[in-house]
């Protein structure tokens, strides 16, 4: 008798339930779901950067290069401020536009701050502290005096008898006594008053900086709203500037700077090469280096070396003085000087060309820079090269020139220039005696005793010759 069937089907039934449990415990979901959640970080967020940037004297290309390159820098790495160290007596109106529009463009709030007690943000200061987000200064130090100067000749921006540029004679506000005046003037009032506009500053005082050269201390310009902090240090700053609200293109950002990593960023050394060729005494050297290089060269071909050193200077001079306020007058009256001098040195004028040369060229040296805040040749500098061009000129470059126009008196050259006397001929040769010698000679023209002849070239120890007086 047969048992009962074995039921087949629950087994397969309960292989396929354990299957798919062992298939969905297996899935990553689960395998997620299963695992422990990690815990929170603990890492502390890291401090915010600040970066200082140390402009220390007049403003230039090379400043305005540098504080490119270090808003560009603070960009990228992020910062949370960037602070520009000021004190300045001015510079160029060129180089402070580019600064001006390059925080105007920053992404990163950029805070001035005039330090340290004694510093000034003059002229061109005034206008790059008015643009940017934040402002603070040290006591001690001011600010002020924007009028901007007229670029050569006299400065009717700085009227006579010591008036206030925008009044008149008789002491009355009044519009400027020259169009070219109320042009630069006004133009430079809308600007700052625009700049004062963006974060709210007294745009009235900067007015009267700009018109009546004004002048005020780290409290006044506190007090009347020019700035926003008033600290001794830049910790101070940043401890004032954490929270505080700025304007960044119309939207408010409020700063961050508690704890900030502070780091100073130094120029490189493209800024620093072009901030010694720029200063004007470096220039002035530069080129008249170069002038004189270049005339030594010509004057005595050869030498090589002057010609070498007087191109590069004249070069890196010229590349200077166009990045500079140059005097056009100056440059005329430089190169009239150089003139006459090379005259006294080519044609000696019993002194008058050299007189006349060496004050054309400390005229020139003296209006070579228009009149700009920390852009001018020293007093020193310009009676030393002064001196050293007579020098040059009368003594040096006089004897190069004597000594090229000499004649030879040894040596072949001078032999093919002499003559001499027939002592024996016959055949188309002989003897000659030239110098105190008897030489082997030979011509091509018959020649007789006691004729003078003319030595035209030598063949070893052998002249040749061809009579003095053909006819």
């Amino acid at each position: 008798m047969s048992g009962p069937r074995p039921n087949t089907r629950g087994w397969w039934r309960a292989a396929g339930l354990l299957l798919t449990w062992l298939l969905v415990l297996g899935s990553p979901a689960a395998v997620a779901a299963q695992t422990p959640s990690a815990p929170p970080s603990t890492a502390p967020p890291a401090a915010p950067l600040v970066l200082v940037f140390d402009l220390d004297g007049a403003v230039g290309p090379a400043t305005a290069e540098y504080l490119q390159r270090g808003l560009a820098t603070a960009a990228e790495r992020g910062a949370e401020l960037a602070v520009i160290r000021m004190d300045t007596p001015g510079g160029l109106d060129s180089s402070t536009r580019e600064i001006i529009a390059d925080i105007l463009a920053s992404p990163v709030p950029v805070a001035v701050f005039v330090a340290p007690a004694g510093a000034r943000a003059a002229s061109a200061g005034t206008y790059i502290l008015y643009a940017s987000h934040l402002a603070a200064m040290t006591p001690g130090a001011h600010l002020g005096a924007a009028t901007p100067v007229q670029m050569g000749g006299s400065n009717p921006l700085m009227p006579e008898r010591g008036e206030p540029a925008g009044q008149g004679q008789d002491g009355a506000d009044g519009p400027p006594t020259d169009a070219m005046t109320a042009k630069v003037t006004n133009d430079a009032v809308a600007y700052i008053r625009s700049m004062a506009g963006l974060h709210g500053r007294n745009a009235d005082w900067a007015e009267q900086a700009v018109r009546r050269a004004e002048t005020l201390t780290a409290t006044e310009a506190l007090d009347q709203g020019v700035i926003e902090i008033l600290t001794r240090d830049l910790d101070g700053l940043l401890a004032a500037a954490d929270g505080r609200t700025v304007m960044m293109n119309g939207e408010a950002r409020v700063l961050n700077t508690a704890g900030a990593q502070v780091e100073t960023l130094a120029p490189n050394w493209r800024a620093q090469i072009l901030a010694v060729i720029t200063n004007p005494n470096v220039a002035y050297l530069l080129m008249m280096i170069g002038i004189y290089g270049l005339i030594f060269e010509f004057t005595s071909p050869g030498t090589v070396g002057p010609g070498a050193v007087g191109a590069v200077s004249l070069l890196l001079g010229l590349f200077a003085l166009n990045m500079l306020p140059v005097d056009y007058a100056g440059v005329a009256l430089i190169a009239l000087g150089v003139g006459l001098l090379l005259a006294e040195a080519l044609a000696p004028g019993f002194g008058i060309f050299g007189a006349a040369g060496a004050l054309a060229l400390a005229l020139g040296s003296v209006l070579l820079f228009r009149d700009v805040p920390g852009f001018g040749v020293s007093p020193y500098v310009i009676l030393i090269t002064v001196g050293v061009s007579l020098a040059f000129f009368v003594f040096v470059l006089r004897a190069a020139v004597q000594a090229s126009r000499h004649v030879l008196t040894t040596g072949q050259a001078a032999l093919l220039r002499a003559t001499g006397v027939v002592q024996s001929w016959a055949g188309g040769e002989g003897y000659v005696h030239a110098q105190g010698e008897d030489w082997h000679a030979r011509s091509s023209v018959p020649l007789t005793s006691g004729q003078s002849v003319r030595i035209a070239a030598r063949d070893g120890l052998t002249l040749i010759v061809e009579p003095e007086n053909p006819a």
